[in-house]
């Protein structure tokens, strides 16, 4: 599909930055070559998101997306959008086969991947322990095994590759890799992911990717 580009001033991103989701929607408009505006949001302040935020997002959920007084939330409509709206590299296949398979990805990566790769053993083991909260080591042993699913079922329906929904780059790649990145900062996270060479080398392109680099920086 060829990407027309859509007139107006530069698209805003409202969410904060430490969000796997606002993660997701930033590389992709990186990747697109799409210059943005991030809205500071923090959904977990003490008094929650502004009280005007719901007119954007009703379920007061991040990210929120505004182009030219065209308003989105759901990280896969805002990411659809983006790559639809702009010019630059295509982020979706062509061919049917290879869409669906990014999809397919991608409703693996919200359903199962996002619950145990990041809340699982992310959270619990990397950033309770820096707030000075105790890991729930239940919480953790309970995730792995999810995780470990997750993880083969991304090598077997990555094929050959070189990326996860065939030759190119795409939404799957990009939705996944602030999962992955996260998942990777446990100690339980980078030991199974070691044992899925043909991910190893799949992460390994990704990183080295300026959109990836940008994001690393921040952290």
């Amino acid at each position: 599909m060829s990407a027309a580009t859509v007139a107006g001033p530069p698209p805003r991103l409202f969410g904060a930055s430490y969000s796997v989701y606002v993660r997701i929607a930033r590389l992709v408009l990186a990747e697109k070559g799409v210059a943005c505006e991030q809205v500071p949001v923090d959904v977990f302040a003490p008094d929650g998101p502004p009280p005007d935020y719901r007119q954007r997002h009703p379920f007061g959920r991040i990210p929120a997306f505004e182009h030219d007084g065209f308003r989105l939330y759901e990280t896969g409509a805002i990411t659809r959008y983006v790559d639809e709206a702009f010019a630059g590299p295509a982020l979706q296949p062509a061919a049917p086969r290879a869409r669906a398979r990014m999809n397919q990805l991608i409703g693996i990566a919200d359903a199962y991947a996002y619950p145990a790769l990041v809340w699982g053993v992310y959270v619990e083991r990397v950033e309770k322990p820096e707030r000075d909260m105790p890991a729930n080591e239940a919480a953790i042993a309970a995730a792995l095994p999810p995780a470990r699913i997750c993880l083969a079922a991304m090598a077997e329906l990555m094929g050959e590759g070189p990326w996860l929904a065939g030759a190119t780059l795409s939404l799957a790649d990009l939705h996944l890799a602030p999962m992955i990145g996260y998942f990777l900062k446990a100690p339980e996270g980078a030991a199974m992911f070691a044992g899925f060479p043909a991910l190893a080398d799949w992460w390994a392109r990704l990183a080295g990717r300026p959109s990836l680099a940008l994001l690393a920086a921040e952290e």
